[in-house]
């Protein structure tokens, strides 16, 4: 029985050494919008697998630069155009972009606020002329794609000099959702995702469909990368049908979901 009971816990010994030798650091780059789903998601696989992730998280054109100067990343998630780019210039390993999710930009005010109506282009035009300030991500700032979406929206609806005086521009990383939550702006748009994590912040929900936006996020492996066999593994899992409630929660729409 001795025996047996040694011989056995000798037996789980050895697995999780073995567990533990298989185990990789994996260095994840992500973006803002997707990253509290990506988080959430790591954290089971993690538990899975025994894989340490850990995250580094900033603008797209940040996170290019980084890769550019040699930033020792295994995985990277950032709008699909850019990782198409990416891709294309041999900075990332040919054929390992997956499509995750996509996010569309919301209207957030600060909690404890009546929601403007923001059911149609004319409500949204009605609401940003009404507001008393305004904060968006600022379109040259490296995170780009959502707030020049707003800003072309702004100057079709033919009230970009009205609005100007009280714009403020800043990325949601950057805390611009945090200056609607405290109080100094009035009405922010930005991507869902990244309003929902922000305490004291309430989203009033998304623009109507004929002025949404959406951002597709995908993940791929940078070509640098030697041992890119964990970094396979954690991108098929974010692309799991059981990572869509992940996503869900917060904010973005799997691909395989979005019609």
């Amino acid at each position: 029985m001795r025996a047996a009971a040694a011989i056995g816990a000798m037996t789980v010994l050895a697995f999780v050494a073995a567990v533990d030798a298989a185990a990789a650091d994996i260095r994840v780059y992500t973006t803002g919008a997707p990253a509290p789903a990506i988080k959430a998601i790591a954290a089971d696989f993690s538990a899975q697998t025994g894989h340490r992730l850990s995250f580094t998280v900033g603008q797209p054109a940040i996170i290019a630069g980084d890769l550019a100067a040699g930033a020792k990343a295994d995985v990277v998630i950032l709008p699909a155009p850019l990782v198409a780019k990416l891709s294309g210039s041999g900075a990332l390993r040919a054929g390992s972009a997956t499509a995750l999710a996509r996010v569309g930009i919301g209207i957030v005010v600060r909690a404890g606020t009546p929601p403007p109506d923001i059911s149609s282009a004319a409500a949204i035009r009605t609401m940003l002329l009404a507001a008393r300030s305004i904060v968006y991500p600022d379109p040259g700032s490296g995170g780009g794609s959502a707030g020049r979406a707003i800003a072309a929206m702004i100057e079709r609806m033919g009230i970009t000099e009205r609005v100007e005086p009280k714009l403020t521009r800043r990325s949601a990383i950057g805390g611009g959702v945090a200056l609607v939550a405290g109080g100094t702006a009035e009405v922010g748009l930005f991507n869902v995702s990244e309003i929902l994590p922000i305490q004291g912040a309430t989203l009033v929900g998304p623009l109507p469909a004929e002025l949404q936006h959406y951002i597709v996020f995908a993940a791929a492996i940078p070509a640098a990368n030697a041992t890119p066999a964990a970094a396979a593994a954690f991108i098929k899992t974010l692309a799991a049908p059981a990572a869509k409630q992940a996503w869900q929660q917060a904010g973005l729409e799997p691909m395989a979901a979005a019609p």
